[in-house]
């Protein structure tokens, strides 16, 4: 543990998301892999990011993109060797960035062999680590519960008994190839502390936990009402699974962090999983979705601050990540919050305006109180690819809805790097084969080595603002403090010399008294800061803010 007035690095890193298949592609087969990542290592020190979180590697069928783990303790052969995912932790310690794995506690793949040897007789002890449970009816023919599904569809599927039968069902909150665990069976529980260990011990800094409210289920499977508790969300039991993985991340040296993916729409229910003997982090999925409103987004940062107070936890920070829409587009759209169920194609956005505005947010997202998270590309002022063809398409929510919403492959592009032309150098020159996914061609704009140097560009903003929040004494964590200003308009204060304004009004304010300007999102008119624009300043004694008249 941290010792002294020195913070633990989680508290207010800059955690950028590194998506293994869309990243870099280092043998030319159009997938993102390992070796790629450490040819662009380079890339993220100069970015200035603290750590890097690996979206899941593993062994898997690719049902829904790694997701489906077949083997928690490999390196799937697409993406590399785990000597090769050792090498890259130990390159990345070279350079000053941590590392964070994501483990998938809630389900794995109908691969995985715990679930081979329990499909393969009624009597096996396996079937006892998942859900298997007989059907309704005088002939089983009814699933055990209507439980929908976060993916859509149905969460049980029935099973074929060796002699040809129909058998018993299996629980799946997401697609059937992704089964339930039964985390009530100690084996399951002792499993994913063995995990835990086999990672931290290759020297991870981080877990990032998938679906993190969802591993426990109320034993008696009751169905679910819209009034009442959820059986299979932020059950009780969730709790002492992470009381027992906090024990061995702080019998680690060093400050290894546990950061659970949590929706909860109740922040008291929320704050329960980052008390001192559970999780260190969660992500902020109300900051993600909220509207490109100056009242929405204040509520939304009041209200996280004040639930993370209640346990001491460091607040988190996040536009954009691997499952949602690209911020340069919700931004640009007439709706700019997020929701899976909003989510179409066909709805417009003014990508100028997007931009603009995903400037705005960086520095907003950049300078609040906590930790900030970067998903890859976002640097880069890329958008949401929603012209993919159909059959290009590989995320299962795109089928599973029937192509009702467009899925998550929008936001999975291969990222550019140089060039002119795809593949913008995500693959070798001599690629045989073509990214799995299409890129536009007019992201040759996008490019890391056409934004390098440039001043306007989106990257040297992000390269600057994380040098500054290094550098300054107040940005990381800490606090921070509202300031009066026009409607319409976010400032702050955060000691003991920094002022952050957010102009999301439609007219020119005029700026506070200060003695520097540090960073703009945007061009300044003068002493005024125009609309979709916000500002970093340096502020001496008590701060005022903006004009209000």
């Amino acid at each position: 543990m941290s010792t002294g007035d020195v913070s633990p690095w989680w508290r207010g890193a800059v955690i950028y998301q590194v998506y293994p298949r869309s990243f870099a592609d280092g043998n030319g087969d159009g997938i993102g892999d390992i070796a790629g990542i450490r040819s662009r290592l380079n890339h993220l020190a100069a970015l200035g990011v603290d750590a890097i979180w690996f979206s899941p590697w593993y062994p898997s069928p690719m049902a829904d993109a790694g997701y489906d783990v077949a083997d928690y303790r490999d390196i799937d052969p697409v993406f590399g060797t785990l000597a090769e995912a050792e090498a890259l932790i130990a390159e990345a310690h070279a350079l000053g960035i941590r590392t964070i794995v994501d483990v998938v506690p809630n389900h794995c793949s109908d691969a995985h062999p715990w679930f081979q040897a329990a499909l393969a007789s009624p009597d096996a002890p396996e079937r006892e680590l998942f859900w298997f449970r007989p059907g309704r009816g005088p002939d089983g023919a009814q699933k055990p519960t209507d439980w929908v599904s976060p993916f859509a569809g149905d969460t049980w599927t029935r099973t074929t008994n060796p002699d040809g039968t129909p058998g018993d069902w299996y629980l799946h909150l997401f697609a059937p190839e992704q089964p339930d665990f039964n985390w009530d069976h100690p084996r399951v529980r002792a499993e994913f502390e063995d995990i835990l260990r086999f990672w931290l011990d290759r020297g991870v800094d981080g877990i990032r936990i998938d679906s993190a409210a969802m591993l426990a289920k109320d034993p008696t499977l009751p169905e679910a009402t819209p009034d009442g508790p959820s059986p299979f969300v932020d059950v009780d039991a969730v709790h002492e699974i992470y009381r027992s993985w906090r024990r061995i991340t702080d019998s680690y040296p060093g400050d290894r962090a546990l950061i659970g993916e949590v929706w909860l729409p109740d922040h008291q229910r929320f704050a329960n999983y980052l008390r001192p003997d559970e999780l260190h982090a969660a992500f902020n999925f109300d900051f993600l979705g909220c509207a490109w409103d100056a009242d929405a987004l204040r509520a939304c940062i009041d209200t996280t601050l004040a639930a993370h107070s209640l346990v001491d936890a460091p607040a988190t920070w996040v536009l954009s990540n691997h499952d949602v829409t690209r911020h340069v587009t919700r931004y640009g759209r007439e709706d700019t919050t997020f929701s899976f169920a909003a989510k179409r194609e066909g709805v417009p956005s003014d990508l100028e305006l997007g931009t603009r505005r995903a400037r705005a947010g960086a520095l907003l997202s950049l300078s609040l109180p906590g930790a900030a998270y970067v998903y890859q590309g976002e640097e880069l002022g890329l958008w949401e690819v929603e012209d993919i063809p159909r059959e290009l398409r590989q995320d299962p929510m795109y089928y599973r809805s029937g192509g009702v919403d467009p899925g998550r492959d929008g936001c999975r592009v291969p990222i550019p790097w140089s060039g002119e032309t795809p593949p913008f150098g995500f693959s070798p020159d001599d690629a045989a084969s073509a990214p799995w996914l299409p890129q536009p061609a007019d992201w040759k704009d996008r490019t890391v080595r056409a934004q390098t140097g440039d001043e306007r560009s989106m990257l040297e903003l992000y390269r600057e603002a994380i040098r500054i929040r290094r550098a300054e004494p107040g940005l990381g964590d800490g606090t921070m403090t509202w300031l009066p200003a026009p409607e319409g308009v976010l400032a702050y204060h955060r000691p003991p010399g920094f002022t952050c304004l957010v102009n999301l009004s439609g007219a020119a304010v005029p700026l506070p008294p200060h003695t520097e300007r540090l960073l703009a999102s945007g061009p300044l008119d003068d002493d005024l800061l125009p609309p979709d624009t916000a500002v970093w300043l340096r502020t001496t004694g008590t701060p005022a803010g903006p004009e209000t008249a």
